[in-house]
């Protein structure tokens, strides 16, 4: 398992993995669904910092994938968040064509199957950049970043809320298999799930496998995460 590595972030440098090189295409998944600023959104700092690293060492495309859950177009949200890189593409989760994706558990939680943008099968390796927020005291990091993935059409919040929030993201660490998870902390959101709160200056980005990133910026907080210990068990009856 990939250990967690914690940068001071004026000093973030993105030293990408042997994959990256290798790579034909790069996934890119901020959090980025509404034009709020960090830490409500991926900062741009974290995002170019990123880019350059992966720039260093490959020539691959990049691509940044992200999509609003009630299917506002995301081409002004980018633009108003900086999000424009020389040779990245950036890609709205409404416009895509979308593929099913099944879990490997042999019992799923909530969602046995999840459709999502078909470009990450045409990805080589997948990053997940998420930000540090703490809504009602539950926190949102880089496993909920994964429901930006899930088109608006097929899911709607309160359907998926209905399920289980947190049920539903133990299946979607499953189902998406992120390579590698970056929390970008400069800041930190701490509120109530109507989006008012305080923000705090935080200094850190997290880098790490996505299930150990969210425990240890979590254990920070003090907020409730509990698709942790359902992904951990599930984990460990996989490796059986």
């Amino acid at each position: 398992m990939m250990p967690v590595d914690i940068f001071e972030a004026t000093a973030f440098e993105f030293r990408p993995p042997p994959q990256v090189a290798r790579a034909r295409r790069v996934l890119i998944k901020p959090d980025a669904a509404y034009p709020q600023p960090h830490p409500k959104s991926t900062s741009r700092e974290t995002m170019e910092a990123i880019i350059s690293g992966i720039r260093r060492v490959s020539d691959a495309d990049i691509l940044i994938v992200e999509g609003n859950p009630e299917g506002i177009p995301m081409g002004p949200t980018y633009q108003a968040l900086g999000y424009s890189f020389p040779r990245v593409l950036t890609v709205d989760v409404k416009d895509s064509v979308c593929v099913e994706i099944e879990t490997p558990l042999v019992k799923s939680f909530a969602l046995g199957s999840a459709w999502v943008p078909n470009v990450l099968l045409s990805c080589d390796f997948w990053i997940n950049v998420a930000t540090c927020k703490v809504a009602g005291g539950e926190g949102q990091f880089a496993i909920h970043n994964l429901l930006g993935l899930l088109p608006h059409t097929k899911y709607r919040r309160q359907d998926l809320q209905a399920l289980g929030m947190e049920r539903v993201m133990a299946d979607l660490y499953f189902i998406l298999p992120f390579d590698m998870a970056i929390i970008d902390c400069r800041q930190r959101f701490t509120g109530d799930r109507e989006g008012l709160g305080q923000v705090d200056d935080y200094g850190k980005v997290l880098l790490g496998e996505s299930l150990e990133v969210d425990q240890e910026i979590a254990q920070d907080c003090g907020a409730r995460t509990e698709y942790i210990e359902l992904i951990r068990n599930a984990r460990a009856e996989l490796e059986v």
